[in-house]
């Protein structure tokens, strides 16, 4: 694999980017890789990294639950991708767990779901993406049921590997094989718009400005046959 499309690439690729370019991209390319209703626990987080997948189930009555073992295992630079269902009555993520995510140097972690702790993560700057902040623990109350498997973050179908990114607007999952693709028009994207606000900023009417960098076909499937 070439330096221009390693791992590593990518990820500072993405983290040069809003995730308003890249949704805008992922609508070009026909991608529906937006998180809807996931939020940052803090606006200043910011993120990227592949997926580590973690999908979790109700536990059964009086069964022993083991909420986040997995940590040890997962590889540091990862976004730890938390399947919850979306259910809001009990966390699976808490200070334990942030502490020891950004003691390995993740990238952060996203929960369909939600979480606690939440001062601890805004005061070590780890990232959490979720539906919500509440206290009530999910011990005992979930059990895991799968790693590296696909989950729903979002809405959106999340495999390993595949990168995600985030920021104060929500977040985004690129699918691995569409990570140069996506990120290309993303960059494209960011150029166009820079171009427009610099026309403005240099005395021309916005709508002009608009006009000439096609910029209300920038997301469309078929900027190629319009604009491109």
């Amino acid at each position: 694999m070439t330096t221009q499309n390693s791992s590593t690439s990518f990820v500072a690729r993405a983290l040069a980017l809003d995730c308003a370019a890249l949704s805008d991209a992922l609508d070009r390319s026909g991608v529906a890789g937006q998180c809807y209703q996931i939020k940052a626990c803090d606006p200043k987080f910011r993120m990227a990294g592949h997926a580590y997948t973690v999908l979790y189930r109700p536990a059964a009555h009086g069964e022993e639950g083991h909420v986040g073992d997995f940590i040890d295992d997962v590889e540091p630079g990862s976004v730890i991708a938390i399947d919850n269902r979306g259910h809001d009555h009990m966390t699976t993520w808490g200070n334990i767990l942030t502490e020891m995510a950004h003691q390995r140097k993740m990238a952060g972690t996203v929960i369909d779901g939600i979480n606690r702790d939440v001062a601890l993560c805004s005061e070590l700057n780890y990232p959490i993406y979720s539906r919500g902040s509440w206290m009530r623990t999910g011990k005992g109350r979930i059990q895991l049921a799968g790693l590296q498997v696909p989950v729903q973050i979002g809405g959106v179908t999340v495999y390993p590997g595949d990168l995600m990114r985030g920021d104060a607007d929500g977040v985004v999952v690129i699918p691995q094989a569409l990570q140069e693709q996506v990120l290309g028009i993303a960059e494209e994207i960011t150029h166009k718009e820079n171009t427009v606000r610099a026309a403005i900023r240099s005395g021309m009417r916005m709508d002009e400005a608009r006009r000439q960098n096609h910029y209300h076909v920038l997301q469309s499937p078929d900027y190629k046959k319009i604009g491109g």
